[in-house]
């Protein structure tokens, strides 16, 4: 099956910019490029649900087996690790083998490595004290590495496919869509607890991924010139590259760049932040709220937060091509102050109202920094053919600062209690905001470039 739109070679218009085509041409190059979006960050949404059901099984494998938040944290640490690590080295590979090949990969593993998750309920002979947990970290930091391909080769993809001016609200939509994998298992997860064994979080997200790891092969394509159609002159970061590029000169440009390491040391701080909150989040609802899995106001709440994340994500996509002319560490900045101010609140407030809003709006705030860096400046500074090892930095990096909120976070919790956890977050919030000042006119060199796509030669 071809999942082209025809093979003809078309001048297409770019979103928002002038064109030289026809609206027949115009309306199939939109028509393509919807369709290739729409399954990808389907699919990507999707491992998101292969992820996040640890957060939802983190109180249930405390009751069933008797471990402590340490012991919890001790198979969610090396996994977070395991991934920070995994982006950054996956990024060069992911621009070098395509974003398609890559998260055909990402997909696939991540399937295979949530079904054996979910059938360690079933290895008796583990026993349910430390040998389970060393299987248990053991699977889930190898379900790490899937998964660290799939933010990179999203970018990847999208990197040809979208103009520079245009890539903020493109990447709020995936931004939404991704939050939408994360809202499907808050709000299907707990009824899969409820009404069967734990093991079923992970082996209802494997085959869903699977189903659309099928419709990626088939639909995904990675450049408009993959389906006859032109180059896409995306004004970013690529202008100026050669037409085949090493990894030696990718990592160079990635690696030697102020802008980019300074971005990669914001996303460490967003990381300890975002899974800080995510990770702990609904066993914070239930140890201290009293609130179980399946209560409707714990599923109102934890879809606040995911809605907010949605809103989060298009607020700042929407502010960064608009208001600030694409640029994208203004927009970030105003995250990680919400962030700050959000965190006082969890901190300080005695009412539990306070308390949730201040859970939802930090929600919103943590997604308004996470698209613009890891979803957008990615593209933007990495360029066409560096995106990927970009967005491999940004993300990895954030994941490595995430990972210190594991066993970190689960010794800070069992030993001093809830009240620790958020002020534990506030000074990462602090120093990104502060990095993105400094970074406030950051843009990519090109970005005068034309805004108009050229026909193949």
């Amino acid at each position: 099956m071809n999942p082209c739109l025809g093979s003809e070679t078309v001048e297409v218009p770019f979103s928002g910019f002038a064109s030289k085509g026809t609206l027949t041409n115009h309306l199939k190059f939109r028509k393509r490029r919807a369709l290739n979006w729409m399954v990808l960050g389907t699919t990507y949404s999707a491992m998101y649900m292969g992820r996040y059901n640890l957060s939802l099984a983190n109180p249930i494998l405390s009751r069933v087996y008797g471990w402590d938040k340490t012991q919890i944290g001790a198979i969610i640490s090396p996994a977070l690790l395991a991934y920070g690590l995994f982006a950054i080295a996956n990024g060069p590979l992911a621009d070098r083998i395509g974003g398609r090949k890559a998260i055909l990969v990402g997909s696939l593993g991540t399937v295979f490595f949530n079904l054996l998750f979910g059938l360690g309920a079933y290895l008796g002979f583990l026993g349910q004290g430390s040998a389970l947990i060393v299987y248990f970290a053991s699977i889930w930091m190898l379900n790490s590495y899937f998964q660290s391909f799939g933010a990179v080769s999203l970018v990847k993809v999208n990197s040809a496919w979208f103009h520079i001016r245009e890539r903020g609200v493109f990447s709020a939509i995936f931004g939404s869509m991704i939050q939408m994998g994360r809202a499907l298992i808050f709000f299907v997860g707990p009824l899969l607890a409820m009404a069967l064994p734990w093991q079923w979080l992970f082996f209802v997200p494997s085959i869903l991924i699977m189903v659309l790891s099928i419709a990626t092969y088939l639909a995904v394509q990675n450049s408009p010139e993959d389906c006859g159609l032109p180059v896409l002159d995306v004004a970013d970061a690529s202008r100026g590259d050669p037409d085949h590029v090493t990894v030696r000169y990718i990592l160079k440009k990635i690696f030697m760049n102020p802008i980019t390491l300074t971005i990669a040391g914001a996303e460490f701080c967003t990381g300890f932040v975002r899974q800080g909150f995510e990770q702990w989040f609904p066993r914070y609802m239930i140890e201290v709220q009293r609130l179980p899995l399946d209560s409707p106001i714990f599923q109102k709440n934890a879809m606040a937060v995911v809605i907010a994340g949605i809103f989060g994500a298009i607020f700042a996509g929407s502010i960064s091509d608009f208001a600030f002319g694409g640029r994208r560490t203004p927009v970030a900045f105003l995250g990680y102050l919400t962030q700050v101010l959000c965190l006082v609140v969890i901190w300080r407030a005695s009412d539990v109202s306070w308390v949730a809003a201040a859970f939802v709006v930090n929600s919103f705030a943590i997604s308004m920094v996470h698209s613009m860096l890891s979803g957008t400046a990615s593209m933007d500074f990495g360029g066409k053919k560096a995106a990927a090892t970009a967005a491999g930095l940004f993300d990895g990096m954030q994941y490595i600062g995430g990972s210190f909120v594991g066993l970190g976070m689960g010794y800070l919790l069992d030993r001093f209690g809830w009240g620790s956890w958020g002020p534990s977050m506030i000074g990462f919030s602090l120093i990104g905001m502060i990095l993105m000042a400094v970074l406030w006119n950051a843009r990519p060199e090109t970005q005068t470039s034309s805004h108009v796509g050229r026909s193949k030669s």
